[in-house]
Formats: structure tokens, sequence, C-alpha cells
């Protein structure tokens, strides 16, 4: 018997992302073997035990579909809409599995967007440890100095703590905004926003360029294709470099 974590199962099973499954852990929608479990680390095996999700039964797992999206400004990343605002997976096509984006970009930002059913690399991306670097164009008020773009470089102080360095090229310098391409490695939210604030060049245009071994390429807004099978490999190869550091080995 091989047992996991109750959420990962679910997630691995395209209900739901893996925070989303804890939530419905948390709050009693699963049962294990006609028990309801709220317990986020109790382990199941999906080939043995029975596992109900609000009385269905959990279903086969999906196919593995992985989506690369170029968001517009004015959409969710979320899973549904919210507040007559659309979710970014209004712009893909009805496919039978239930895809999720992996991580965000605010409301207000545009650029790539990964979306898979995947839950299990879903989880490695996101985490902490993982450090996918990110990187961006921002199109930024005033013109940003050197000693700006040394702050941006070395860490800035945020509410939630100082920022880890970053890689940050000037594209453009001009005397009412300024262009700039940053990399970071962290997924705070909103980050690149808040940096540029506290350093007094607020944020007007925000797009994602990359994210890890993926690029926008010539995407325009609202287009989307199927990651290739090289990509999907490079972006497994990378999950299991980092379970096997994680690891030691």
């Amino acid at each position: 018997m091989v047992k996991q974590r109750l959420q990962k199962i679910l997630a691995e099973h395209g209900l739901a992302s893996r925070r989303l499954a804890e939530g419905l852990i948390s709050s009693g929608h699963v049962a294990v073997n006609g028990v309801i479990i709220s317990e986020l680390g109790f382990k199941a095996d999906a080939t043995v035990d029975s596992i109900i999700i609000d009385g269905q039964p959990l279903p086969k797992l999906p196919d593995l579909r992985y989506m690369l999206l170029h968001k517009p400004i004015g959409y969710l990343c979320s899973v549904k809409d919210e507040h007559g605002k659309k979710s970014v997976l209004s712009l893909l096509p009805k496919m039978p599995e239930r895809l999720y984006p992996v991580g965000r970009l605010d409301y207000n930002s545009s650029g790539l967007l990964l979306l898979t059913n995947d839950g299990a690399l879903t989880n490695i991306l996101l985490h902490p440890s993982y450090k996918a670097p990110k990187t961006y164009r921002a199109d930024v008020s005033g013109p940003v100095s050197v000693a700006d773009v040394d702050k941006l470089r070395n860490g800035v102080l945020l509410e939630d703590g100082p920022t880890a360095p970053a890689r940050v090229n000037v594209l453009r310098r001009a005397q009412g905004s300024s262009t700039l391409e940053i990399t970071i490695y962290e997924g705070r939210k909103r980050q690149i926003r808040r940096m540029c604030q506290q350093i007094g060049h607020p944020v007007r245009q925000l797009i994602r360029l990359r994210f890890g071994p993926l690029s926008l390429g010539q995407l325009k807004p609202g287009q989307w294709r199927e990651l290739n099978s090289h990509e999907v490999r490079v972006l497994k190869n990378e999950q299991t470099m980092r379970r096997n550091s994680k690891h030691g080995r």
C-alpha cells in the first residue's frame, strides 16, 4: 500500500488545487471508508480506500494537461468569475479536465500564466524552496536612478520583511517613466508592485515574461497553447531534482 496525504490525492485526481483540497477536508466534505476526515495530515491509499467527496466517489486520475496562457489585464486568476470580474478559465476551450492556475497574476497585470491539473507539479512549483525565477517587464513612473536599481537588486524592505536579491536591467529610462526587466525568486503577493512603490517609482504596467523554464514567446493577450513534451519534461526534471535535493540524494 502507498499512502499519501489526503489533500495530495484530491489534487492529483483533479478535484482542486492542494490549498482548496485542504479547505474541503478541514470543512468536513471528505470521508474515507465511511468516516469524515478533517485532519490535514491524514493519509490514505486511493487504490484501496473508499474516498467520498460530498457524497461522490473520488474520480479516476484524469489525463494531465498543461496550458500556457497570456493572461490579459482585467481577468482574475481564479477558477470562477467573481463579482462580475472574468476568470482566466473563460479564455480556455471547454475540456473534461479541470485546470487550475499555478500561482497568480493580479487583476491589473498581464503575461505568462501556467494552468494545469497536475497537482503534484503545482505543489512543487509553488513551494518556497523551489525558488522558480519569474521575470517581469515593468513600466514605472519617473526616471529610475542607478541607486534605485541597486536597491531593487540588493533587496527592498517591505512590510512583510526584506525581499531577496533580484536581477534588474534598465530597458528604457526617460524623464517621465522607465522600463525595467526584473527577475525575482520569491512569490509574495504583488511583490514587484510593492518593491517599485517602495523606491518611489509606482508601476504603470506589469507583464510577466517568464516563469521557470517557460517563456511567453509570441502569444498575444488572451491566446494560449499547450506545453510541448519537452517543456513538460523539463518541468518534471526540475521537480525531481528539487525532491532529490530535499532528501539529500
